[in-house]
């Protein structure tokens, strides 16, 4: 920790600004935000997928890094140390490691993001000076103005990243258009998936309420399958020896946490989890109280007229969904 708090105030001064992953006031939901507004200036998109990163970072090479912006020796010393240290096996045996940066180390982050700003963020601001793009730890996107353009870029990348023995991954790095109503190219990828949020044509309003197609992130498929597991695991129905309190409790910490970050782009997309939530919600009180469909409506209504905000969720949506009593896909 010591040797990141020294090495973070003077890389800080180098790193781009449109790198995001693990800096201090930086966050994904800052690199989404521009990324949006940037799909709205160009028409293509290069999605990067890196092959097994943090496992393949030439030591060498992040070495030398290093040694352009520390002159302290024992901080490159014991960064030497950390890099190489071997790694214990369930089995007891210890493997050596000869590439990559040690799995939750502190200072990994930090060596991450400073072999990439050498890797891609200098070489882009070098060689394509106009060119926009977010990267987060190794989550990264680029802007392109044509599809001629983000095919020459993905070449070049590609042989930037192996010359620094590092691997775009073939299948998963492509090129999206980013696609609405004023865009009439016709291309077979037309959505791409950054942080948690795929970007694609979606349902919008203008001002005066004309509907449109709009180029806009929202929660992923796979950040939802991801949710409906975590709320399987969480066993809100049959749970009944906890308290009514303890229940608001866990549900609101959970809810906050998606609402605040999934939320914060086509919130309508976290609906199908809140009203799932809202729909365990009165199978619990029915199990806990052993109420009927009947009383249980008249008494969440109470409890609705009451406190309007007990649960989080109903800040965006209202329990008549779950009044209502209709089947609420399982997420």
């Amino acid at each position: 920790m010591v040797v990141r708090d020294m090495i973070e105030l003077r890389l800080e001064t180098i790193f781009s600004n449109n790198s995001y992953g693990y800096r201090p006031d930086k966050s994904p939901i800052e690199a989404v935000s521009q990324a949006k507004r940037m799909c709205w200036e160009y028409d293509f998109v290069i999605d990067i997928d890196i092959k097994g990163f943090f496992d393949n970072i030439n030591h060498e090479l992040l070495m030398k890094a290093v040694e352009k912006h520390v002159e302290e020796k024992w901080i490159k010393l014991y960064i030497k140390r950390w890099l190489t240290a071997p790694v214990e096996l369930p089995d007891g045996r210890l493997e050596e490691r000869e590439k990559g940066v040690p799995q939750g180390g502190v200072v990994s982050p930090i060596l991450s993001n400073l072999f990439l700003h050498y890797v891609m963020d200098k070489w882009l601001e070098i060689n394509y000076p106009e060119i926009k793009y977010e990267r987060f730890a190794d989550d990264g996107i680029i802007h392109c103005r044509t599809e001629k353009e983000a095919e020459e870029i993905k070449f070049a990348l590609e042989k930037r990243f192996n010359e620094c023995e590092l691997e775009l991954h073939p299948e998963k790095t492509t090129i999206a258009y980013c696609k609405d109503s004023n865009r009439k190219q016709e291309y077979p990828i037309i959505a791409f998936t950054f942080l948690g949020f795929t970007f694609k044509g979606r349902r919008a309003l203008t001002k005066k309420g004309k509907i449109f197609t709009s180029f806009l992130p929202a929660m992923s498929e796979k950040a939802k399958k991801k949710a409906g597991e975590k709320i399987r695991e969480m066993n809100i129905r049959n749970r009944i020896e906890i308290s009514f309190e303890e229940l608001t409790k866990e549900i609101n910490q959970y809810v906050r946490g998606i609402a605040n970050y999934y939320g914060s782009f086509y919130k309508s997309a976290i609906y199908v989890i809140l009203k799932r939530i809202d729909w365990l919600i009165t199978r619990w009180i029915m199990k806990k109280y052993r109420k009927t469909k009947r009383s249980m409506r008249k008494w969440i209504k109470g409890i609705f007229k009451r406190d309007k905000d007990i649960f989080e969720h109903w800040k965006y949506i209202t329990p008549n969904y779950a009044l209502s009593l209709r089947t609420t896909r399982a997420v």
